[in-house]
């Protein structure tokens, strides 16, 4: 492998990031000392961010959603059932079963309450769910066969009426806290769909899907869906889906006065009133109550508007390709950034109205419990589940609270097992085989395209790199600004190598160039 040694002068720390933006480079990348067990060879390596956010590191982002493009396409229209893979957790979405726990049984199982349909919703057909995860295959009048999928779109009630803009018309009856609370449990009305689906048509429905916000900043779902379903079936499995929190009441604050919470008592180990000394019930008790109360009813219900958008797609067509990069336009973007495209002139700011919704949003989120072991639940005179000394309400940790995700604190993609059969992991391997294979046809030289992949082991099984991470405070400015520097440099050595190979292979080499870039980039 060759290395570049780190010399001269360096831009400044701000144009080097915008340059390594515009490259496709990493603007924040994580430094680790690798050592090879078998050689004894040390080196640093730079390790992209993986950020999946742009307004994080646009590079990274960039590389994920196109990714993801990737899975999607080679999912969508399989006509062989893939195998099932290992489950894979990410950072922003791992693969899924779409089958969570039922939606009664809050509490892993301990508490089982009835699963009697609310009177209020509408029955669901439920067919034994067989293994097939293929669409049926449709015949013309003149024998030609076509295999059609789905995209479907859902999304949440209305809370109020709002603007083209996205924004109350009248704030004060907007009905921010349930808008608050059904981005909360959205995820679960999601897993919820998916299971009655599958239920009422009778086999293990495929799906890749992303969460995005609407203008009036409520979350909905774009899903492609592999095989046909009809679409009298499909809205009525969205009007029957509903997801019951079954939790303490959230109507009344105990403990509005910030000055005035509960304090942890070490004797007892748990948290009591400030003035009383009274220990607070635990999180069990509080259910207890709940069990015991034949007339108690959810602290929350959470429904699928009226309003489902659903496309018949056919594998092949320019609808397919449109509908893929609909369906991951904006994962980049976090829920509160503008949802125009980047590079779009002339677009208005923000205006004081729409910032004083998201604020409104944002605080109703900061303040309601996001789960059963949330610090808010201290207001409501509950202790938290697992409750520890030093919680303090509107410093909960979960992601649901910042004011970037607005109480969205599930994954932004959500794909089910079964999809492609492979993880993600997999599918970036396979962009890198693909560049492989061009340069090694072309006869270039791999150069620095060795990537010490974490996942190599010496003859004996054993790892055979060793990595240690080093943190960005254990680097001066003007060593980390030459690493970037050098990353530039190196990702257009190997993008010109790339186009080389492509130029002496021909149009059948495909063009991955965007993203299949190694995970380490060597440095000195």
């Amino acid at each position: 492998m060759t290395v570049t040694p780190l010399t001269g002068e360096v831009p400044d720390d701000a144009t080097l990031r915008e340059l390594a933006a515009a490259k496709g480079v990493c603007v924040r990348p994580i430094l680790q000392h690798v050592t090879d067990t078998m050689t004894g060879a040390s080196r640093t390596v730079v390790i992209a961010c993986g950020a999946t956010r742009a307004k994080v590191c646009p590079s990274c982002a960039d590389t994920a959603r196109r990714l993801r493009i990737q899975q999607c396409r080679e999912g969508w229209h399989l006509t062989e059932d893939p195998p099932k893979p290992e489950p894979e957790t990410t950072e922003d979405g791992g693969d899924d079963d779409g089958d969570q726990a039922d939606e009664h049984d809050e509490d892993n199982g301990r508490r089982v309450r009835s699963t009697r349909r609310r009177q209020d919703a509408p029955d669901l057909p439920r067919l034994a769910v067989s293994d097939r995860t293929t669409g049926r295959v449709f015949e013309t009048s003149d024998g030609k066969t076509y295999r059609p999928s789905m995209f479907v779109t859902l999304t949440l009630p209305s809370y109020g009426r709002v603007t083209s803009e996205g924004v109350p018309v009248d704030p004060r009856s907007y009905d921010y806290r349930r808008a608050a609370l059904d981005a909360m449990h959205f995820p679960k009305l999601v897993d919820r769909f998916w299971q009655n689906l599958r239920r009422a048509t009778g086999y293990s429905v495929q799906y890749f899907a992303t969460v995005e916000p609407q203008r009036r900043l409520a979350p909905h779902l774009h899903a492609a869906i592999r095989g046909a379903i009809p679409r009298k079936l499909l809205k009525q499995v969205v009007a029957a889906t509903y997801h019951q929190v079954w939790w303490p009441r959230l109507d009344e604050v105990v403990y509005a006065d910030l000055d005035e919470l509960p304090v942890w008592d070490e004797l007892a180990q748990a948290y009591a009133d400030p003035t009383t000394g009274a220990v607070l019930p635990t999180w069990d008790e509080a259910l207890d109550a709940i069990d015991d109360d034949p007339d108690a009813r959810p602290a929350h219900v959470i429904r699928a508007g009226s309003q489902v958008d659903i496309q018949g797609v056919i594998a092949g067509t320019p609808l397919a390709d449109r509908v893929i990069g609909y369906l991951t336009k904006y994962l980049t973007k976090s829920i509160t950034d503008p949802l125009h495209d980047d590079d779009t002139d002339g677009q208005p700011p923000v205006s004081a109205a729409r910032r004083a919704h998201i604020d409104r949003i944002a605080d109703e989120v900061r303040w309601l419990p996001c789960s059963p072991t949330c610090a808010n639940w201290l207001r409501y005179g509950i202790q938290p589940k697992n409750a520890t000394g030093g919680l303090e309400p509107g410093r909960c940790g979960s992601k649901a609270h910042d004011r970037d995700h607005l109480g969205l604190g599930g994954r932004r993609v959500l794909v089910s097992r079964r999809w492609t059969g492979k993880t993600l992991d997999q599918h970036r391997a396979d962009r890198a085989a693909v560049v492989r294979a061009v340069l090694t046809e072309a006869g270039i030289e791999m150069d620095d395209h060795d990537e010490l992949a974490a996942t190599a082991t010496t003859p004996d099984g054993r790892p055979r790199f060793v990595w240690t991470v080093t943190h960005p405070g254990e680097v001066d400015g003007p060593t980390y600004a030459r690493l970037i520097a050098h990353a530039i440099a190196q990702k257009q050595r190997w993008r010109a190598q790339y186009e080389d190979a492509k130029t002496r292979a021909g149009p059948a080499a495909l063009d991955l160039s965007a993203t299949a870039q190694p995970a380490a980039a060597p440095a000195a």
